[in-house]
């Protein structure tokens, strides 16, 4: 059965070929009132006289000898004429103008086409899906995720991912930024994707949702490939000028070249006229590291986060064990503790 935009579809295509068609007749009867045959077009550059056609060739100006400045004015006034600008009017302000519906179902699946893959660390790459359109929108509000479904093995398997996107700068496309791990069925089988594979996605999906009254301090906690939900809200917020949060990130990875979207984050930071801030952590660091060393430490926390008295939310995302050691550091500083299932009007959010 088709579905609401299939019907749309057909509809506005066949009012638009009725008009045109009406239109077409109305100018032709116009045209040949005044003895412009539209059929004797063919002819021009064609020689008058074919026994010689080195003479003179047929033109523009031997079918529109008879069409005045006076006609041109009465063809311009005519209904036909009027029905048709209009009727392009619209269409040029409906393509150029108009909002696009986004491209998101919560209850379907759709499919997505790989347009590039780009490695941002041994084993992580950034995976580019175009949309149906350049000028569609994505339709995920900031702070939520996706699901993509993969038939593996015989079996639908789903996981959840925040792409790195956002509506109001990126048209046409989304990214997922995925680290390959060798047990991970969704993550290696992104890693095989070729150009022109497609994966299937439903969404939005998620409790938290940013804006930028949302509160007056984010501390952010990430880990690994959990920094895609926090650069997310980092660039919304440093982008948005009527937006005053303050950020302060903590973000722990294993070795220097782990750290993902570092460009980006430093840019923001730089651009962000002091609101935001970094904090590097390494297990492995390198000769003259001058970020933290090891785990993240209750003592970084407290340093970094904002306080819990404060105006202030808690955000999280990264591997389970790191959660775990957070989780038992905001508790010890007197943090609420996050429920199972984290809700936007809590304090501590585990994505």
């Amino acid at each position: 059965m088709p579905n609401h935009n299939q019907y749309l579809f057909l509809l506005s295509f066949s009012l638009t070929f009725g008009i045109l068609l009406l239109v077409s007749f109305w100018v032709s009867a116009f045209l040949t009132a005044r003895d412009i045959h539209l059929r004797n077009l063919i002819l021009i550059g064609l020689p008058k006289d074919p026994q010689h056609p080195e003479m003179d060739v047929h033109s523009i100006q031997d079918f529109i000898k008879t069409f005045t400045q006076e006609d041109a004015i009465a063809l311009v006034q005519t209904p036909a004429f009027l029905a048709s600008a209009g009727l392009a009017a619209v269409a040029f302000y409906w393509l150029a103008f108009s909002e696009r519906k986004p491209v998101l179902n919560p209850n379907e699946w759709k499919e997505f086409p790989l347009v590039l893959k780009t490695q941002v660390s041994p084993n992580t790459a950034i995976y580019r899906f175009s949309l149906p359109s350049s000028k569609d929108v994505f339709g995920l509000p900031v702070g939520q995720h996706i699901q993509v479904s993969a038939e593996i093995n015989g079996k639908d398997i789903m996981r959840s991912y925040t792409p790195t996107t956002l509506d109001q700068f990126d048209k046409g496309h989304f990214d997922l930024l995925i680290k390959t791990y060798e047990k991970g069925n969704i993550s290696r089988h992104f890693s095989l994707l070729k150009i022109g594979d497609r994966i299937r996605v439903k969404g939005p999906k998620g409790a938290f949702i940013y804006n930028n009254k949302l509160t007056g301090h984010l501390g952010l906690i990430a880990g690994g490939t959990g920094i895609s939900p926090m650069y997310q809200i980092i660039r919304s917020s440093i982008w948005d000028h009527s937006d005053a949060t303050t950020i302060n990130l903590i973000y722990a990875n294993v070795n220097e070249e782990d750290i993902l979207l570092r460009d980006e984050l430093e840019h923001l930071h730089h651009n962000s006229a002091g609101r935001f801030n970094i904090f590097y952590v390494l297990n492995n660091p390198p000769p003259g590291w001058k970020g933290g060393v090891g785990f993240v430490t209750k003592e970084q926390v407290a340093h970094y986060m904002p306080s819990q008295d404060k105006d202030c939310k808690i955000l999280m995302c990264g591997p389970p064990p790191m959660m775990s050691a957070m989780k038992k550091h905001l508790d010890e500083l007197k943090y609420p503790a996050p429920r199972t299932v984290s809700k936007l009007a809590d304090q501590v959010f585990l994505f």
